[in-house]
């Protein structure tokens, strides 16, 4: 296959392809432990990149430490170009079980394991992912990611699973760098962030953008009207959606991600689909 074509978008300052490489699924089931197949999971990370991808999205509780390590075992040094992204808000236990983290000095903590992790003075973008259920007030966890980038730490903010009234609160405060919020064919609910966004000219990574992997009935992948949209473009259905999005917003971001080379190169490919007229009817709905 070739090399992505040279769609970008800034992404805190620095050009990115659209079609990056989410890291979540590169650590064992339910985003623990480490691979079945450690040498596969490097050599994607290496095959996305060579393809023309310079945009990861990782965390340092994925695994926890798992996918950070790959990436940097796959990456490091990392070409000039490569834009990676992190998260803090969240950790995980000796059973894998997904914790808050979301005080102040929770945050730091969580940029300072993906500094030692990815092997960085700095990460290029970190985004403070909001818990529903938090108790912490917002503009105190966006003043800690402001200190955090003043001291050098990391070089800009964006936002995750957060609400329109916090991203408003943010961009009072401090320039997003992005939002990743969960919005796929199936689940528009987050639809008025996603159009503050692109009324602010805000990258949007949209998170789950081929259904959730948590979920064994996928709504996007089976949905009649993708299938029915496969079938005639002869593509994949995951082609169709990842191209969906794409064509919604010249500043969506893809992240989708695999541990599986047939997928990986289904997926870039999905950069060089346009949908045409008839598809983007039949999935308006």
């Amino acid at each position: 296959m070739d090399s992505l074509p040279s769609q970008i978008v800034p992404l805190a300052g620095r050009p990115v392809r659209r079609m990056g490489f989410g890291a979540m699924q590169l650590p064992g089931p339910g985003v623990f432990g480490p691979p079945k197949d450690r040498d596969l999971v490097l050599a994607i990370l290496r095959r996305a990149v060579e393809a023309g991808v310079n945009h990861i999205d990782t965390a340092q509780f994925y695994g926890p430490d798992v996918a950070n390590e790959l990436v940097h075992a796959a990456l490091h040094p990392y070409p000039e170009d490569l834009v990676l992204v992190s998260k803090v808000g969240a950790a995980r236990n000796d059973q894998g079980q997904w914790l808050e983290a979301q005080r102040p000095e929770e945050l730091r903590a969580g940029v300072e394991a993906n500094l030692a992790s990815l092997g960085l003075d700095q990460i290029p973008v970190v985004n403070l992912r909001r818990h529903p259920e938090s108790t912490v007030p917002f503009d105190e966890q966006v003043a800690a990611m402001i200190a955090l980038r003043e001291e050098g730490l990391i070089g800009a903010i964006g936002l995750s699973n957060v609400s329109h009234a916090q991203y408003a609160i943010a961009r009072r405060m401090t320039e997003v760098a992005c939002v990743q919020n969960a919005y796929n064919l199936a689940d528009r609910s987050d639809q008025e962030v996603f159009d503050a966004c692109a009324r602010d000219a805000v990258p949007y990574v949209p998170f789950f953008p081929l259904g959730s992997a948590f979920h064994a009935e996928n709504p996007v992948l089976g949905a009649p009207a993708v299938k029915e949209t496969a079938r005639r473009l002869e593509v994949t259905p995951a082609q169709v959606a990842l191209a969906w999005l794409l064509q919604l917003a010249p500043t969506i971001l893809l992240i989708p991600g695999t541990s599986s080379r047939e997928h990986l190169d289904e997926n870039l490919a999905a950069a060089d689909l346009v949908l045409d007229p008839a598809a983007i009817e039949a999935l308006k709905a």
